[in-house]
């Protein structure tokens, strides 16, 4: 408890420092509660004002707030060692829809067979992933093999 407060009235204007009595006594003539907005100011703000209006109003603007917000997706494509152009394209056009959208891209080369005897193959197409989107994202993560597949991790710039 603090003997002396920086009052604001239920209009906003600043009333000054008062006594924590005279503010509480303010706020009851009002019919309003005392609210502490300012804790660690010296001395205190205090507002006089309905709370629970001012719990609801404060509930709009975090939920407002919320909604404006971007969850930051992983999305993956996957691709093969020999993948043909107009392949490569279509998945290239994906790629870039989604790091467009903020969106995280994991590119997943899977090799079959002989196609782990010549992984420089699919390493080749990671990095002409890479070139092509050089523009609009960076590398997150390096192309690395986990058991029989390639990834690597490429997030909007």
């Amino acid at each position: 408890m603090v003997p002396r407060v920086r009052l604001v009235d239920e209009r906003g204007e600043m009333i000054g420092v008062v006594t924590r009595n005279e503010a509480l006594q303010r706020a009851t003539e009002a019919g309003l509660d005392l609210v502490e907005v300012a804790a660690n100011a010296d001395p205190p703000v205090v507002k006089i004002l309905d709370y629970g209006k001012f719990k609801y109003e404060e509930q709009k603007r975090r939920n407002e707030a919320r909604k404006k917000q971007k969850v930051i997706e992983v999305k993956e494509i996957k691709l093969r060692p020999g993948i043909d152009d107009h392949d490569y394209e279509v998945k290239m056009r994906s790629m870039l829809k989604f790091i467009e959208e903020g969106d995280k891209v994991k590119v997943t080369m899977r090799f079959r067979g002989r196609e782990l005897a010549h992984q420089e193959i699919g390493m080749n197409v990671l990095m002409r992933v890479r070139t092509d989107l050089d523009k609009i994202a960076k590398i997150e993560q390096h192309p690395r093999m986990e058991g029989r597949q390639m990834t690597m991790v490429m997030s909007p710039k």
